[in-house]
């Protein structure tokens, strides 16, 4: 975890101050097991005396690149959003790469300056979660209009998302996670099938990497597998090579006797590693993955460099298919089961909508911002499609070669990629955790989408929060950055695993992990 070094010094000095001005909750936020009783002057302001609640005037919100960005004409989605609503909205919106930096900066700078809604990935909520940073939002949810609908098809997502029984946000999408594409054309060359065991998936890397799958007439020429790292950014970190890691993950983990540990010193870790040394060691993995984005491998991908690639189930399985015959390849992919070793992908914890401490209507924010995102009506099509006539269009016209009829709901040419059609805005709605009976695009949606991510939910668990500490946003930081690497030591410089993890004693990791580990059952005892 991060959070405290990206919230600065200065956020403690501010946190007992906007907590004493605005309140997380009526009834008090509850953070690190610790009841913290305060009183909501922003409760005071949400509600009217029989309980209605206000609608806000302005709602200012700080989001990511995944909310309509002003290359796709945020202006547009603004203005319609503000006609549904009668609510001014105002969108900060940094640099996707920079966003959690400009957030932690925002936030260090007292409360005064925080938005009224934020956009969190899992493993940074719980952070601002334990600072009191977040508006505890559980008597909202479970008085909403749309927990009565009966719409929300599996709450476990956002019971998932709960904080010692509190929920501070919420995920309007499940958080979707990675599964295995292996080209078709590239099996049938080389006279495979479909792996369903490790030793089956390594022997079709093998194949992949020392015979002739592209059908050039030459081998060797190609590789197996490529990713984006060894270890992935963001939880559940090993979701780019599930078949070499299998049960192991380098984070921490909660066993079955409800005892945390780090997975990081655990032997089906090392494991891991030792399988992923001997197949990049067999030239089996592509040689620039410790350094590659995912843009990369995408590229490479399409150019026919390897031939098995774990990405983002859904919608990427129609892109990926569309990117391949764009550059004259097939088009074909197997979108694979889990293998025997895995088991189940693993599901990232969904991001959530948070709403801040400093907000001064926070139950209007939540009905009138969050909730409405999954209203079934216009709301839903704008946060899911965008904006009529500039996102998608019910018009006869044809777009990039496809021509539709009047009345036919299509997708428009992308403004920020030209070439390309919008496939959705920030809802996906394969994705929606809301039962959405009258989406208009549900036809747009291409075969090989559904498929994918239909294999994927019937075959993933989801991953579980890691609560914040202070000891874990002391160390935390430092470890991840030792821990991968020794991860790339091993694996590109093929270093031992016990002088890796001598290296991992000797630097301070195996204490900081143990501190980590003693405080998240510290935590856990106190519930």
């Amino acid at each position: 975890m991060r959070v405290k070094k990206m919230l600065a010094a200065g956020m403690a000095v501010t946190m007992a101050a906007s907590v004493a001005l605005s309140g997380c909750s009526s009834s008090g936020s509850k953070t690190n097991g610790e009841e913290t009783n305060t009183e909501s002057g922003s409760a005071a302001g949400g509600a009217t005396a029989s309980g209605e609640v206000k609608k806000p005037e302005k709602i200012t919100i700080m989001v990511n690149g995944t909310v309509t960005t002003k290359q796709n004409d945020r202006d547009a989605f603004e203005k319609r959003w503000e006609e549904l609503t009668g609510i001014d909205l105002e969108i900060i919106q940094p640099d996707h790469d920079a966003y959690f930096d400009v957030l932690g900066q925002t936030f260090a700078s007292g409360p005064e300056n925080w938005p009224d809604a934020i956009l969190l990935m899992g493993s940074f909520y719980p952070g601002y979660a334990e600072e009191g940073a977040l508006w505890d939002m559980t008597d909202a949810w479970n008085n909403s209009e749309l927990k009565k609908s009966g719409r929300v098809e599996d709450e476990s997502v956002i019971d998932n998302m709960k904080l010692d029984g509190k929920l501070y946000g919420f995920p309007v999408n499940r958080g979707n996670g990675c599964i295995t594409y292996v080209k078709k054309k590239w099996l049938d060359n080389v006279g495979l099938e479909a792996p369903e065991t490790y030793d089956e998936y390594l022997n079709m890397l093998k194949a992949f990497t020392e015979g002739d799958p592209d059908g050039n007439g030459i081998n060797g020429d190609t590789y197996g597998v490529s990713a984006a790292g060894f270890v992935g950014p963001e939880e559940p970190w090993t979701n780019y090579f599930p078949e070499f890691y299998q049960d192991a993950n380098p984070s921490f983990m909660k066993g079955e006797d409800g005892k945390w540990y780090d997975g990081f010193t655990q032997d089906n870790f090392k494991d891991a590693l030792t399988r992923l040394r001997e197949a990049y060691a067999a030239g089996y993995i592509d040689k620039e993955t410790l350094t590659n984005g995912t843009k990369d491998c995408r590229n490479k991908f399409y150019e026919d460099k390897f031939g098995v690639f774990t990405y983002w189930a859904g919608t990427w399985a129609t892109n990926l298919k569309k990117n391949l015959e764009a550059n004259g390849r097939d088009g074909e992919l197997v979108a694979l089961k889990p293998i025997k070793e895995v088991g189940k992908y693993i599901e990232r914890t969904a991001p959530v909508w948070a709403i801040t401490s400093s907000c001064e209507n926070p139950e209007g924010v939540y009905k009138y911002f969050i909730e409405s995102m999954l209203d079934g009506g216009d709301t839903q099509l704008l946060w899911s499609y965008g904006v009529e006539d500039v996102h998608w269009s019910k018009k006869a016209e044809t777009i990039l070669d496809n021509t539709y009829e009047e009345g036919v709901f299509h997708m428009r040419e992308s403004l920020e990629q030209p070439g390309t059609q919008y496939t959705k805005q920030h809802l996906d709605p394969m994705l929606s955790i809301a039962k959405w009976d009258n989406d208009p695009g549900k036809e747009t949606i291409k075969e090989e989408a559904k498929a994918s991510q239909t294999m994927f939910n019937e075959n993933a668990r989801q991953a579980i929060i890691i609560p914040s500490t202070e000891v874990m946003a002391t160390y935390n930081g430092d470890l991840t950055t030792l821990k991968n690497s020794i991860v790339a030591d091993v694996i590109v410089q093929g270093v031992s695993i016990e002088e890796a993890y001598a290296r991992f004693e000797k630097e301070g990791g195996a204490d900081w992990s143990k501190q980590i580990v003693d405080s998240l059952n510290e935590l856990e005892a106190k519930k």
